[in-house]
């Protein structure tokens, strides 16, 4: 027995001074992770941690996976040293790039919320920055994909062609598809000419109206009313005419528009219309300093049309933002209408007159 361990004691050493490095390499990525953690919580607070463990975890097999590699040398002949030593590099090669690809895009996303955190709270527009956030990390990750590659003779002329620069427009063509790349141009075409902005108020059609909370290189959503998400492709909603409330003035008129009977009195009708909308806190003085010195009201009032059933009265009611007017829409007609109960203006239905025939009896 002392003559075994004599004789292989140098491999015994080699065995174990590896299974010591594999360890020792799995407890300082251990502490590194609770480092970074306690690091991240007091520079990010409120990020999750998933991408630091996703590391450690990619490090630890990285670790067994070299070790179970470095153990390979003693049981296979000299000969496959050499593609033992290659697999090893390899290996090693792409766990490295695949860390180093992970925090790049990592801190430069971070880098980019602080910055757009930072646009937010001096009331600057972040949108190019949360778009270009999408933009660079994906450069990342695109990037580092195409470094992988190299690793591979196989695959080389791939990687290279692409990384060349005029590859790089032939991959991205034919891999996505028609449908992808429009949505990613129409992304470059919001940032470009700002037909709306992050925080802006649009609406796209009737049942798509909403605050945009993100540009991505696909889609933008925005929140509606109902806090709800709504996620439009950026390739429908550059053909879609939308509306943007919040490009240049934000004040806005609400026209309100109320039906009465016939018999009603239409001047009667008008007054309590323009009472109750300059009433209400929320309205907005939009005449002109003439208009002011001729006495003319802050709510315009007007008979529309008459219908076969109904006169149709509006009231101009302008308010300093669309939030403010749509309040002021709810509230005044709730008012109108109780007014209207009270003085005796009617808001009409269809009538129907039915003429009954008596046919005479036939003789």
């Amino acid at each position: 027995m002392e003559e075994f361990f004599n004789q292989y004691q140098s491999k015994f050493i080699y065995i174990g001074v590896i299974i010591a490095a594999v360890v020792a390499l799995h407890f300082l990525t251990k502490a590194l992770q609770k480092w970074l953690i306690k690091k991240e919580k007091k520079e990010f607070p409120g990020e999750h941690t998933t991408t630091i463990n996703l590391i450690s975890r990619i490090l630890n097999v990285l670790w067994i996976v070299l070790g179970i590699i470095a153990l390979s040398f003693i049981f296979v002949e000299p000969e496959k040293y050499d593609s033992l030593k290659s697999n090893f590099q390899l290996i090693l090669y792409l766990g490295l790039l695949a860390v180093l690809t992970i925090v790049s895009a990592t801190s430069i996303n971070l880098w980019f919320k602080r910055s757009i955190q930072k646009k937010i709270d001096n009331r600057y527009d972040p949108t190019s920055y949360k778009f270009l956030r999408y933009v660079v990390t994906s450069l990342i990750y695109f990037v580092g994909i195409l470094c992988a590659l190299l690793a591979f003779p196989s695959l080389r002329g791939v990687a290279q062609t692409a990384l060349g620069g005029a590859g790089v427009l032939a991959i991205v063509f034919g891999i996505a598809s028609q449908e992808a790349l429009s949505n990613v141009v129409g992304g470059i075409f919001i940032i470009s000419f700002k037909p709306f902005r992050i925080d802006d108020l649009i609406k796209v059609t009737d049942t798509m109206v909403g605050r945009v909370t993100d540009i991505t290189l696909r889609h933008t959503v925005i929140r509606n009313f109902d806090n709800k998400m709504i996620v439009i492709p950026n390739s429908i909603i550059n053909k879609e005419k939308l509306v943007n409330y919040d490009l240049g003035e934000l004040k806005c008129c609400e026209r309100l528009e109320i039906q009465i009977s016939h018999d009603s009195n239409v001047e009667l009708a008008k007054k309590i219309m323009r009472e109750e909308c300059e009433s209400h806190p929320l309205i907005l003085d939009n005449r002109t300093p003439v208009e002011k010195q001729e006495g003319k009201p802050i709510v315009k009032t007007a008979l529309m049309s008459f219908n076969e059933f109904s006169l149709t009265v509006r009231a101009w009611a302008w308010g300093k933002e669309f939030d403010d007017c749509f309040s002021l829409r709810i509230d005044v007609l709730e008012t109108i209408k109780k007014r209207f109960d009270k003085e005796g203006i009617e808001i009409p239905y269809p009538y129907r007159n039915i003429i009954m025939k008596n046919e005479k009896p036939q003789t």
